[in-house]
């Protein structure tokens, strides 16, 4: 028997959403993955760093998949409940996280690493990263870029100005890197696929990546969530295109 509308929100409504990890969709959303793979990147330049610093680790879950971390490497985060959930989970593999103040101010001496990731963040600090870079040193992050889950924005919020859909895209990354006297070596963007299966999983989503509608809480869009449980019910999963890019950039010797 499906599930009813209170059911799904009340249930969603009440599940933590501290750290990164999704897995709590698993069956009820589904996102298509960039065909460049992070985490196999993530892995390569990792195997082959000094010192390294994951930047805006979350709850440290895509930092702790990696098999071969760099010898000496460093998790930043600002969100006290995920400093708590990647510390536990980094502290085994013997990975200090660094709770740090914003993510504009990196808590680390001039040319520090050799290696800077981030996946995700929420923004990129560029002359912060060139800052600790090593000479001759690199970062490798992958963002989220324009007009994201665009669809879901605008089914909550009405459309949105030109402006607000032309933010993060990848030109203007390009543009700060290269600023902040870094060289851009490889940049590439994606638009892919995302469906959401029930109104549960659309309010947990929202919940935990909260500039997709901000401000958003169920009170506030019951109406929209019960007439988008409807939707789903009777024409099927919600679609939406999500845009992802990849940047890397590397500090001059």
């Amino acid at each position: 028997m499906p599930r009813g509308f209170e059911e799904l929100v009340d249930e969603a409504a009440a599940v933590p959403v501290d750290g990164w990890d999704f897995s709590w969709l698993d069956g009820r959303a589904s996102e298509q993955r960039p065909s460049w793979g992070y985490a196999r990147l993530l892995g390569e330049r990792m195997a082959r760093a000094d010192a390294a610093l994951d930047v805006q680790t979350g709850g440290g879950e895509v930092l702790a998949g990696v098999a071969h971390l760099a010898r000496r490497t460093v998790a930043v985060e600002s969100w006290p409940p995920n400093i708590a959930r990647a510390t536990a989970l980094l502290r085994p593999r013997g990975v200090p996280v660094v709770a740090a103040d914003s993510d504009h101010t990196l808590p680390f001496a001039d040319a520090t690493f050799d290696l800077v990731v981030s996946r995700h963040p929420l923004a990129t600090c560029w002359p912060e990263i060139a800052r600790v870079l090593r000479p001759g040193g690199g970062y490798l992050s992958q963002q989220v870029g324009p007009a994201s889950v665009g669809e879901l924005t605008e089914y909550f919020l009405g459309p949105q100005p030109a402006a607000v859909r032309g933010r993060r895209h990848p030109d203007g990354a390009r543009d700060a890197a290269r600023a902040a006297g870094l060289e851009v070596v490889d940049l590439r963007m994606e638009t892919l696929h995302t469906e959401f299966r029930d109104v549960g999983a659309v309010v947990y989503f929202l919940r935990k990546v909260i500039w997709i509608v901000p401000g958003f809480t169920v009170e506030r869009y019951r109406g929209r969530l019960a007439e988008l449980h409807e939707r789903i019910r009777t024409t099927g999963p919600f679609t939406a295109r999500t845009t992802r890019f990849l940047i890397e950039a590397r500090r001059p010797q």
